[in-house]
């Protein structure tokens, strides 16, 4: 990570809008990820400036999603950037995964098409290291009554058994189902048990005339919605 006349020129672009003034003038979805990164970092390192660290950091990883997720090890390697750093986005990641698995975030409120429940879903599976198929169990209004992983595997598959979908269903007098499953290679792209698996469910819910609105298959930074996609 250099300190260069072009990271110069772009320190002073920023600091025309301090990212924390932008934010409260504009509201937090007009900051760019490197914008809201740098509120959080607070400070930058060694001559460089914390703006121009955030791009550094999200360039070196790949991604925002790769960075959030990083290692300990993996910090080490960058110069000038230490465990400190490490904690803070540590500590950033795991209060938004506790934020999106608190019941408040979607109690009493429709989640069908529901940016919140997605939301929720890949805070809470898109960094699982191995599979897990969730099950969100629904009202006739589409407002959530449970919420359960139901199943877990391994790095590759995960065994289901939609009698256990049912059964958990009536017990929670459900109208409504969405399911959801990780994929820990970050690809999102259905398999074929994918699609079979699924469609064995909305069988097995339609004698009990419960219906299931999507299955979302989650990776790292991207989805599949089977509703979306007209496969439910």
């Amino acid at each position: 990570m250099g300190w260069n006349k072009e990271s110069k020129h772009m320190e002073e672009q920023w600091l025309t809008i301090p990212p924390r003034e932008k934010l409260l003038q504009n509201g937090a979805n007009s900051l760019t990820d490197r914008e809201l990164l740098a509120i959080f970092l607070r400070t930058g390192t060694n001559g460089v400036h914390v703006m121009t660290l955030a791009g550094q950091l999200i360039d070196e990883f790949g991604s925002l999603y790769q960075l959030m997720t990083a290692g300990k090890a993996s910090f080490r390697n960058i110069k000038g950037v230490g465990l400190a750093k490490f904690a803070q986005l540590n500590a950033i990641a795991e209060l938004g995964r506790r934020f999106f698995t608190c019941n408040e975030v979607l109690e009493h409120q429709c989640v069908e098409s529901s940016a919140d429940m997605l939301s929720y879903l890949r805070s809470t599976l898109a960094h699982r290291e191995r599979e897990i198929f969730m099950v969100v169990f629904l009202d006739n209004q589409h407002q959530m009554l449970h919420k359960c992983e139901m199943f877990a595997g391994t790095i590759n598959s995960v065994e289901v058994h939609p009698r256990e979908i049912v059964r958990e269903a009536l017990k929670h007098n459900a109208a409504a189902l969405i399911l959801a499953h990780n994929h820990p290679s970050g690809f999102s792209r259905p398999s074929k048990a994918d699609k079979d698996i699924t469609r064995h469910i909305v069988s097995a819910c339609q004698l009990l005339n419960i219906r299931v609105l999507d299955h979302l298959v989650i990776g790292h930074g991207e989805y599949v919605s089977f509703a979306e996609r007209g496969w439910i």
